[in-house]
């Protein structure tokens, strides 16, 4: 088995050590270069002509440039290397943001040190490696979503329906043979049902199917 070289950015000392001394005990691995920040990294690859890291472990919460927007520099000097973001973030924005930007593997540092280490070898073979709760968001996010049951009657989907299509209020009444007093007030228990203070907002959240 070749060795993997791994680097590693994380400023929290605890978890920085802990990281060092657990995967620097496995033959297979070579702790390469440990930094506090992306600055720090990214300065000892300038200075290395050929900087051998094969994983990097990635905090998100840094000094600094932060680990999100720390991946693309580090990408343009060593391109093939493999980063997993080790974080305390779940949000669904930063996991993404994440990968999009070319991160391989999302783990939270709840992360056991051997899952770590699992991870890190899975990922050397060509695979991709998540904490279950990250890979739960992952799926989810992917997952054809279901349509929630409107809050609104069939009658006020109608009058939303209406003013969507640009209809008046009077032409709404017209159109159901309902009186205009009747549309104003569908219009105001529509507004505080879906808690939107005017027409536009009302016609935005139709469009993005949030009615």
């Amino acid at each position: 088995m070749e060795t993997i070289n791994i680097g590693i950015v994380e400023d929290d000392l605890v978890v920085k050590e802990s990281l060092e001394t657990y995967l620097g005990a496995n033959k297979g691995f070579n702790v390469k270069y440990v930094a506090g920040s992306v600055e720090d990294f990214l300065d000892y690859l300038s200075k290395e002509r050929n900087p051998e890291v094969d994983i990097i472990l990635l905090d998100i919460g840094l000094p600094g440039i932060s680990g999100l927007e720390g991946i693309r520099p580090i990408k343009q000097k060593i391109p093939d290397v493999d980063i997993i973001m080790l974080t305390t973030f779940e949000e669904e924005e930063k996991i993404f943001k994440a990968l999009c930007a070319g991160a391989v593997s999302y783990l939270t540092k709840r992360t056991s040190l051997s899952k770590i280490q699992e991870a890190i070898i899975t990922i050397s073979r060509g695979g991709s490696y998540m904490s279950p709760s990250i890979a739960r968001k992952v799926v989810e996010y992917f997952s054809p979503k279901q349509k929630k049951e409107s809050k609104l009657t069939s009658r006020q989907q109608q009058i939303v329906q209406g003013i969507v299509d640009g209809m008046s209020y009077k032409m709404i009444a017209d159109h159901y043979m309902i009186s205009i007093d009747t549309v104003r007030d569908h219009i105001k228990k529509i507004y505080r049902v879906l808690q939107v203070n005017s027409k536009s907002e009302l016609i935005r959240k139709s469009i993005e199917g949030q009615i």
